[in-house]
């Protein structure tokens, strides 16, 4: 009696149309042998099903009805290659002025059914899901949400069954390069903090010197026993845990712990995000520049590496790995004046023979004309410069450096010359481009190729003393900066800023911004960081304190290469430096103070509009300082009074430091 009852009960259990069903099963990419497989049924029934010439009975109907509101949580589209977003219309030009609605970048997502599961549950026969990554959130179970907003209840309950559960579900991206590291594949899961407390890993680190957890803890003796391993930097808020290479298969999962600042330090600065909006934009981050795999700083190295990687297969009959000569494979010791003051190279080395090619730090005071003429002061900051500067930039690639004496100066060999430029007739109403403090300088020194090439571009007479020349080079950093360039400008127009636009419909434009979608500010903000860490990690410091003149960790990596940051920021200084000359020789105004990218000039309004040219077509005066959102170009950085700008000056401060936020 009890069975038939249950046996009547059961065929009232709703089920969707056959189509539905069948959509469903596709969706998730699972064939009708996988579901036959979970329901212990032949799969010809499963296909009886879907077509309507049969219906399930008794306990399967209730387990296939399971089954199906399971599959319908994914919500899965049908082009799985298909981009998880969709770039939105730009605003035609002439409708830029017009205060537009922002795209959203994260639309709504199906929630996930808070119906309890058993442990028996049919999603653990999960297709293979899209996409490079996923985050695991918890709320009564876990569930991971993709990138293309779709979702999936997990039957998880510890670490070890989560990357189990990761290394067969598909996650992953391709590579970069068609001689990318295959490290670059691996699948990224961001764990929530409720996610980490279901997975019992602790709140907070108490190892705060080492930011990792200790090596004694259940966590790690589980993934031990289970057979997986960790990198030499331990479980921290960034662990890479592995298995061994069995078959040619690599089997390796990054990790992010959000409760351990994993996507709110370091570079990162994302704002608070429901799950599915996060997955959203670390899935854009991954689109338009690689997988999170660390810091932003951490990030734009590997991009580096992805697109120019150290090998490539071998030709010669044999196959295998050699040595890409388009990348950098070798870690190579500087030239001694190269060596930051920390390295070994520099134990008793001059100050004046180290090489200072860094940005600049330079202010003046106004003359009486100005002060009188104009009331205002403007910043000009210029957009990605110093990635922009690596744009074709010729650096040296795999070859130690070569000493020579005396030699001629070549502009098509990078290298670091030392030569006395006091000679120099400069304008004091501008910086120099020789210094970092925009003072002339004092005595020889060493340069880079680009300061010395600009040097003869001014009508200089460049005769060096001695060089360290590299003679294998190559614009290493080109296919670097441009898919840093096309991430930047994507995101900006997301955020409803177009290129080729009116300066003044530019300057509204980017006005707006402080009212748009924090997401995407938060994402915009992660690429320049990208940008700017990568360039840093050219000439990464030691981390920890050691005694002076120590070999750290970073100098055994090929990516260590502070003659090539030395060039960036060398050809960035002059490229301003260019700009603002011709920016005199066209308006007969001069900058006041200089830090890094940004130039603050004096106006009689306080508006950028006042400063740049407006050129053909409002779009500014090419080889001058020009508003437009393009890498290279410039933005309002900030204004204030003249006399505010005095009042700084007189306290010893650089006034552009402050432009923008008045201290």
């Amino acid at each position: 009696m009890d069975e038939l009852l249950a046996d009547l009960s059961a065929q009232r259990i709703p089920l969707p149309p056959p189509r539905e069903r069948e959509r469903r099963r596709k969706a998730a990419g699972l064939s009708t042998h996988q579901i036959a497989d979970a329901l212990g049924c032949p799969a010809e029934d499963i296909a009886a099903w879907e077509t309507g010439a049969q219906e399930p009975l008794a306990a399967r109907r209730a387990a296939y009805a399971r089954l199906l509101q399971g599959l319908k949580t994914l919500q899965r589209p049908e082009h799985l290659d298909t981009p998880p977003l969709q770039e939105p219309t730009p605003t035609p030009p002439s409708r830029v002025g017009k205060k537009a609605e922002q795209p959203s970048l994260f639309p709504a997502t199906t929630p996930v059914a808070s119906t309890p599961r058993s442990r028996t549950a049919p999603s653990q026969a999960v297709a293979k899901p899209t996409g490079p990554l996923a985050v695991i959130d918890h709320d009564d179970t876990l569930t991971a949400h993709f990138t293309n907003g779709s979702q999936l209840p997990l039957d998880t309950s510890d670490l070890v069954s989560l990357l189990k559960w990761t290394l067969r579900s598909g996650l992953r991206r391709d590579k970069l390069s068609k001689q990318g590291r295959d490290s670059e594949c691996d699948p990224l899961i961001v764990l929530t903090p409720t996610a980490s407390a279901a997975l019992h890993i602790p709140a907070a680190l108490d190892d705060r010197a080492r930011l990792r957890l200790a090596d004694s803890h259940p966590v790690i003796a589980q993934l031990q026993q289970a057979g997986f391993s960790l990198t030499r930097r331990g479980f921290g808020p960034w662990p890479r845990i592995f298995r061994p290479i069995t078959n040619n298969k690599r089997a390796c999962v990054q990790v992010a712990i959000t409760a351990w600042g994993a996507l709110s330090q370091d570079g990162w600065n994302l704002p608070p995000l429901p799950p599915a909006d996060l997955a959203r934009l670390l899935g854009t981050y991954t689109d338009r520049l690689l997988t999170p795999h660390g810091s932003t700083a951490v990030c734009g190295e590997e991009l580096m590496t992805a697109l120019r990687p150290p090998t490539r297969p071998r030709r010669a009959p044999g196959g295998g790995g050699e040595p890409n000569p388009r990348g950098l494979h070798t870690a190579l010791e500087p030239a001694p004046p190269e060596a930051p003051d920390a390295h070994p190279l520099a134990r008793g080395r001059l100050p004046e023979q180290a090489m200072e090619e860094e940005a600049w730090d330079w202010s003046r005071p106004p003359s009486q004309q100005e002060t009188a003429e104009f009331p205002h002061v403007v910043g000009l900051d210029t957009n990605l410069a110093f990635a922009a500067a690596s744009s074709g930039l010729p650096v040296g690639l795999n070859s130690p450096p070569r000493h020579v004496l005396a030699p001629t100066f070549d502009k098509k060999i990078p290298g670091a010359w030392f030569c006395d430029l006091t000679h120099a007739t400069l304008d004091p109403r501008l910086p120099s481009p020789f210094t970092a403090t925009g003072q002339a300088p004092t005595g020889p020194a060493w340069y880079t190729t680009p300061t010395l090439d600009y040097a003869q571009e001014l009508g200089i007479e460049v005769l060096p003393i001695e060089a360290y020349l590299r003679d294998d080079h190559g614009p290493y950093l080109t296919s670097w900066y441009e898919r840093i360039r096309n991430a930047y400008l994507a995101t900006m127009a997301d955020l409803g800023v177009h290129e080729k636009i009116p300066q003044a419909d530019y300057l509204a434009a980017m006005q707006r911004l402080a009212t748009a979608d924090p997401a995407l500010l938060g994402l915009l903000a992660a690429i320049k960081a990208t940008a700017k860490g990568g360039l840093g990690k050219l000439r990464e410091g030691p981390r920890d304190i050691t005694a002076p003149y120590t070999r750290w960790p970073a100098l055994d990596k090929p990516t260590w290469r502070p003659d090539i940051r030395a060039a960036v920021v060398s050809r960035a200084r002059v490229t301003l430096h260019r700009k603002m000359r011709k920016m005199a020789e066209e308006t007969d105004r001069y900058p006041l103070a200089v830090l890094a990218d940004c130039a603050l000039y004096p106006a009689h309004m306080p508006t950028a509009l006042d400063v740049a040219p407006p050129g053909p077509e409002q779009q500014g005066t090419p080889g001058l300082l020009r508003l437009g959102v393009n890498p290279g170009w410039a933005k309002e950085e900030g204004t204030q009074s003249m006399s505010w700008y005095q009042q700084q000056y007189a306290q010893g401060i650089n006034p552009a430091r402050y432009v923008k936020d008045p201290a």
